[in-house]
């Protein structure tokens, strides 16, 4: 016969999984996109003191150099700033899967005993 307090149950945690889920990744979509528009702000600022000081330049081995470092510096903070983002999805789609760990490991575990 059907128990309807357990089915109650089961769903209860079904949805406090969820709504766990959706709580966790709501941060972390918060927290990579205020790490996104920092980065594009630094960017800027970056791009206008080297626009600035290319400007200033007084000979063109001086506008060589600057835009080397310049090159240089941006590149480097990319791949930094890349590494940093891939490691917060890579948290979020962690945190996102950590509420139905259990129950899918049980029911595996369940199903796997049945067929042997």
């Amino acid at each position: 016969m059907f128990n309807f307090d357990e089915a109650s149950k089961k769903s209860k945690e079904a949805i406090d999984g969820m709504l766990k889920s959706y709580s966790e990744a709501a941060k972390s979509f918060q927290a990579i996109a205020t790490e996104a528009s920092e980065y594009s702000k630094k960017s800027f600022q970056d791009m206008t003191a080297f626009m600035e000081a290319f400007a200033a330049a007084r000979s063109i081995d001086a506008a060589y150099d600057l835009q080397t470092k310049y090159v240089k510096s941006a590149y480097e903070g990319f791949i930094a700033e890349a590494a940093k983002m891939g490691d917060m999805y890579a948290d979020l789609a962690k945190s996102a899967y950590k509420p139905y760990e259990a129950p899918i490991a049980k029911s595996t575990a369940v199903k796997t005993a049945n067929a042997a």
